[in-house]
């Protein structure tokens, strides 16, 4: 597409992603015909990814303040006050058909795209997290994508050095024409210095920073607004090419002129590249913005306006200047062997121009291309409530110890160390707790106070009853943060749907949001920043919904955390919360019983809260030795992994007489922790529960080199360990 004088034809306007009805709004706004160029703009600013339609009248009911929140959605990431001066910046975002295209390049590049939004704010960058959905193990592609992904993850990351110090990976068959890929950026700043993307002033210069625009990525942000059909290989142009060195350059040129007081306003080209990047920047200040084309850096010969517009190339930035700091500012860019150049400035006009070999590309109205995009209250249903299922019905299959030998060898509760290997997750030296727990925990600078960090979510409860799923999701990642003894501040998402043009996936979609807000509610934990990814299916058949909820917390002391593993022998191991044995929607149902069925288990969040309050107070006076929450494969699978890190077995007692033995073990009840004590402080424990209306149980005591349940064989922990390190790597060798 090289001419700007392209007859528009209905054909070429759904090429663009837009129905009739949405160029008939365009025609409206602007009283004439659009040129190629200015199509190519709508379409960008309009399709789902960048404007949100069918997503932002349910996202506006989501609690987004709090005292310590200082930004919260509409900028490039969150931003949160952890006292001492200090902030922290976050974001999750997705980059799923990218991903399953072209899987190295896919995945290195949402990571790229999400440390570029944290650091835009003026925040070094100091973890990421990630939350990974792959098809069916047999399925034909998934061992190239789970390769793919995780080597492009890794090569990102570990060549830009930040640590990838958490994250979940998950495998079912809904994700097989379609995997999921959720990068999480955390990074920290000043209060007093955290920047934003409205420009201000009149006649300011509008500088290009950062690599060369080439041809790649052109409609990246339309395609991840689209199904997939069988021809989703052709579209490997719309992928993107990551470089993680020059992103690397570009972090400390941007840091060090912010520092050198330069930046009235920075921007992130991410989705839609120049376009989104130079209209937003003008529209939150309420000026418009002229561009010049012909002084945007190329790497390739011959680009018309219109890719120019669109392209999508990585590791690039927009920036408003103060024009007495111009030749600083280039100094610097020169210095670290970036490209540096006025393509524009801020003009009182609000619209947005854009010249090219002298002729006007686009004259369009600069806040109408965000502001009039359309907004849709899309039909939705929401799906009858499945029944709970009777425990008594379900049979147990085998022994309790051959179905946990089972569960630790099954592609979701096996270890995923295979995974977390492959990234650096200790560069920079401040990581205190590595993956595999239930929360990562990061050093600020020196210390003493740090982060904690998670991801996630639980996909077939949200398809059960999107409402409590949402809630689960939530609350679970509140779980795990309080878990290491962190206080939890705040969350981004993810919320990655089918196709919202369908009544059953809009009402996943609006029962989840609510599900979410409630919890956020409740818990006192609010969302600051996130991304909605949808159409997220091939040929008609979407992916499980997936809200992923990425969280952040804060630790005082970072030497007061706690882990999951068994420390010694002879301490006391405690059940916090009660265990009715829910066996709906839960791993033993579908792994062993195969069964997918039943509603999921129900979250009390004043439960939630009173337990997890109790916990944290155990965590940071010391009295807890080890903390697990429990979740996936309930009771005796959180048992196992406590065992299998500290390389400790137990004695565990029998289950309680009313809750039937398998139910009690690998029933997934809400708001469960295991905590191990000290065996002189166990009445003292259960007295404070008391005191605080807090349930809490005692099964048994660790100590041994085995798992031994009551009237069933002793299980090594040894073995244990080896089956569940074992799977993962052998099915990437095509051995499993």
């Amino acid at each position: 597409m090289s001419s700007n004088t392209a007859t528009i034809t209905p054909a070429l306007v759904a090429e663009h992603g837009l129905k009739p009805d949405e160029y008939q709004r365009i025609l409206d706004l602007i009283g004439r015909e659009p040129t190629l160029t200015e199509l190519g703009i709508f379409s960008a600013m309009w399709n789902e990814h960048c404007s949100y339609k069918s997503s932002k009248v349910h996202l506006r009911g989501l609690p987004t303040k709090a005292s310590w929140v200082i930004q919260g959605p509409g900028e490039n990431a969150g931003v949160i006050d952890i006292g001492d001066g200090q902030a922290c910046v976050f974001k999750m975002e997705s980059h799923n058909h990218p991903s399953y295209i072209v899987p190295y390049q896919g995945a290195a590049t949402g990571v790229g795209g999400i440390l570029r939004d944290v650091f835009t704010m003026g925040a070094r960058p100091i973890a990421c997290l990630n939350a990974l959905s792959f098809g069916a193990p047999e399925h034909a592609k998934t061992r190239h994508l789970v390769s793919g992904v995780v080597a492009g993850i890794g090569g990102y990351g570990n060549s830009f050095g930040v640590p990838t110090v958490g994250g979940s990976v998950r495998f079912h068959s809904r994700y097989d024409g379609n995997i999921l890929v959720n990068a999480m950026a955390v990074g920290l700043a000043e209060t007093s210095k955290i920047f934003y993307a409205a420009a201000s002033g009149v006649g300011m210069p509008i500088v290009y920073l950062g690599s060369k625009t080439g041809r790649d990525g052109i409609h990246g942000a339309s395609m991840a607004s689209a199904e997939f059909d069988d021809d989703s290989a052709e579209k490997r142009p719309t992928v993107q090419v990551g470089d993680p060195f020059s992103e690397k350059l570009l972090l400390e040129a941007c840091l060090e002129i912010m520092e050198k007081g330069c930046v009235i306003a920075i921007q992130d080209m991410g989705a839609a590249g120049l376009t989104s990047s130079a209209t937003e920047m003008g529209a939150k200040g309420d000026l418009g913005v002229t561009l010049d084309l012909d002084k945007v850096p190329c790497r390739e010969e011959g680009m018309t306006a219109y890719e120019m517009m669109l392209s999508e190339s990585q590791e690039r930035m927009l920036m408003v200047l103060k024009p007495e700091k111009e030749k600083e500012a280039e100094a610097i860019f020169r210095k670290w062997g970036l490209d540096f150049a006025i393509v524009g400035e801020t003009t009182p006009s609000k619209r947005f121009i854009v010249r090219h070999k002298g002729e006007v590309m686009a004259d369009l109205p600069i806040k109408e291309l965000g502001d009039s995009a359309p907004e849709y209250k899309r039909p939705f249903v929401t799906a009858e409530k499945l029944p709970a299922i009777d425990a008594g019905a379900v049979e147990a299959r085998g022994s309790i110890a051959d179905a946990l030998e089972r569960l630790l060898v099954t592609p979701d509760l096996c270890s995923k160390r295979w995974v977390w290997e492959q990234y650096d997750h200790i560069i920079g030296g401040n990581t205190v707790q590595r993956p595999g727990g239930d929360a990562a925990v990061v050093r600020v600078e020196d210390g003493p106070k740090a982060l904690a960090m998670t991801t996630d979510v639980t996909p077939r409860y949200c398809e059960a009853n999107p409402f409590e799923g949402g809630k689960q999701a939530v609350a679970e990642c509140w779980r795990n943060l309080t878990a290491v003894g962190a206080r939890p501040l705040a969350i981004t998402d993810n919320l990655n749907f089918g196709n919202p043009e369908r009544p059953e996936i809009m009402g996943q979609f609006v029962g989840c949001v609510r599900g979410i807000a409630e919890a956020c509610k409740a818990l006192d934990f609010p969302v600051v920043s996130g991304n909605v990814s949808l159409y997220n299916e091939t040929n008609g058949k979407a992916i499980l919904p997936t809200p992923s909820i990425g969280g952040v917390g804060l630790l005082e002391d970072f030497t007061r955390s706690a882990t999951l593993a068994f420390k010694r022998d002879g301490d006391a191991i405690l059940v916090v919360g009660e265990t009715a044995g829910w066996l709906g929607q839960s791993i033993y149902l579908r792994e062993i019983c195969a069964r997918e069925e039943g509603a999921p288990p129900p979250v009390d969040l004043i439960e939630e809260r009173e337990n997890g309050d109790f916990v944290r107070e155990l965590i940071l006076d010391g009295t807890a030795s080890a903390v697990h929450d429990l979740s996936d494969g309930g009771l005796l699978v959180a048992l196992a992994e406590m065992a299998m890190a500290g390389e400790i077995g137990a004695k565990l007692d029998a289950p309680p007489d009313d809750v039937l033995a398998h139910a009690y073990w690998f029933g997934e009840d809400q708001a469960r922790y295991i905590v191990t004590v000290a065996a002189d402080k166990v009445e003292g424990v259960l007295a404070r529960a008391r005191d605080a209306s807090v349930l809490v149980s005692r099964i048994g005591t660790t100590g041994g080199e085995a798992l031994a349940l009551h009237g069933e064989r002793a299980l090594s922990v040894a073995d244990l360990n080896r089956r569940s390190e074992a799977w993962l790597p052998a099915y990437m060798a095509g051995e499993a």
